[in-house]
């Protein structure tokens, strides 16, 4: 840390998570005011995360990402690689669930972060990156214009489980 600038001078560190990550993961979705998923620590609702997380790191088109900073997991995201027929089979990546931990947003994390996961889109010959933003996160829109993102489409949800 800066002698009394509360901020890490060191960059973050982004590489594909592990299940020790776990807990700071969904420490980073509960704290997460905007989010509205139900996130929460209770350990009642681990064995879900556990599962989830399982599933996730098994699967050859899912991958999760994490930022550290001195040994700390900051920030987040999920990539799915999925081939469509249309446009000729191109790939796309799916981004999803991209966190930074709230007092460290304006820093240049999320930036760097979705310039690594744009990198490993053009690694693996995927043509598009796609996301969707939560239509109460202005700031985030700005975000992903300011990073070449254009709002293309209109996105449809229906909620099946409604536990």
């Amino acid at each position: 840390m800066t002698a009394g600038s509360g901020r890490s001078t060191a960059d973050p560190v982004f590489r594909p998570a592990r299940v020790e990550d776990l807990d700071a993961l969904i420490g980073l979705f509960a704290a997460d005011a905007l989010g509205g998923h139900g996130d929460s620590e209770d350990p009642s609702v681990r064995p879900a995360y556990e599962g989830a997380m399982a599933t996730i790191l098994a699967s050859p088109t899912d991958r999760l990402w994490v930022g550290e900073i001195d040994g700390r997991v900051v920030a987040t995201a999920q990539t799915t690689l999925v081939t469509a027929l249309p446009h000729r089979g191109r790939k796309r990546m799916i981004v999803e669930a991209v966190q930074v931990a709230a007092e460290l947003r304006g820093r240049g994390i999320g930036e760097r972060l979705m310039r690594r996961l744009i990198g490993e889109a053009e690694d693996v010959g995927a043509g598009v990156v796609e996301l969707t933003s939560n239509a109460s996160r202005l700031d985030a829109h700005r975000f992903y214009e300011r990073l070449g993102f254009t709002r293309s489409h209109v996105g449809f949800k229906l909620p099946i489980d409604r536990a």
